[in-house]
């Protein structure tokens, strides 16, 4: 049978000069049992792929492109399919559907050796969190327009991996991560003593940054100098922005990346994509989930 859906998937491609008795020939089959394969009807098996095939595809498309075959799986699982992840995979890779694949990271902020020295690490690359409120890390990247550069300061909630605080300017000066954590403290609970992570860049120990998580009742966290993995979960945020959206777009004004970006935080990642160290959930139905019990009690 794979023989046969070979030959018919080839002999109507434009530019094919071999005709079907030749390619059955080559595979070993005979003519007439190619033509005989033809009339009978579909099997339900392959009825059943060609359905989930227009379902995986609608996924796939659903994302911009950007799910591989684990998140269309929890698509397809969470509207009742039934299949493996292992048939997605498969379907995936006959229909030629490739998810985007990241960039390299490259270090955006410079470090201020001096005024670091004594921060702690309160974190030490567990970036996880038993409810919501309790532990953030953030981070500021680049996005070029024709206008120049715009810069994206966030705010993360470990719990959920939701995008809770954010601010974009056309530069990078302390208040713009400073605006970003105000926009967090006005639309999330912030528990005391909460901790805030972020690498070692000058705008993270500046003096009215520093005051402000203690207005918050915040205490500060920096990784070390230089070492990705110490900031990795702000790091992975924008690993799937640039990756899914920043670097499949021309932005030609300030403006226009500004409307995407928050697109992309508000109407996408938080909203609509799955993640996989949520088990392949929604960061804001992990937050709200946790958060709807305690309001109700």
């Amino acid at each position: 049978m794979a023989k046969y859906e070979y030959v018919d998937s080839q002999k109507n491609l434009p530019g094919n000069t071999n005709p079907v008795v030749k390619m059955c020939r080559w595979l070993g089959v005979s003519t007439s049992g190619f033509y005989h394969w033809l009339t009978r009807p579909q099997s339900a098996t392959a009825a059943r792929r060609e359905a989930l095939t227009v379902r995986v595809r609608h996924f796939f498309d659903a994302s911009d492109g950007t799910y591989g075959y684990r998140r269309v799986h929890a698509d397809l699982a969470d509207e009742g399919t039934e299949c493996s992840p292992e048939l997605v995979r498969q379907i995936m890779r006959d229909q030629g559907l490739v998810a985007c694949q990241p960039r390299p990271f490259r270090v955006t902020t410079d470090a201020d050796a001096e005024a670091a020295a004594g921060m702690p690490d309160l974190v030490e690359r567990d970036f996880t969190a038993d409810r919501p409120g309790v532990k953030f890390v953030g981070d500021i990247t680049y996005i070029h327009t024709w206008q120049g550069f715009v810069y994206l300061a966030t705010v993360i909630d470990c719990y959920s991996k939701k995008v809770v605080g954010w601010q974009i300017a056309d530069h990078m000066r302390a208040e713009l991560v400073e605006d970003a954590l105000r926009h967090a403290a006005a639309t999330v609970v912030i528990e005391p003593n909460a901790i805030f992570h972020s690498d070692r860049g000058s705008v993270y120990t500046s003096g009215d940054y520093r005051a402000l998580i203690g207005r918050l009742g915040m205490r500060s966290s920096m990784g070390r100098t230089g070492v990705c993995w110490d900031n990795s979960a702000a790091e992975s945020f924008f690993s799937s922005l640039k990756s899914e959206r920043v670097h499949r777009t021309v932005y030609a004004t300030k403006a226009q990346a500004r409307r995407d970006l928050i697109s992309y935080i508000e109407g996408f990642y938080n909203s609509r994509r799955r993640h996989s160290s949520l088990g392949y959930q929604f960061p804001n139905d992990v937050h709200y989930a946790y958060q709807q019990p305690a309001t109700a009690a």
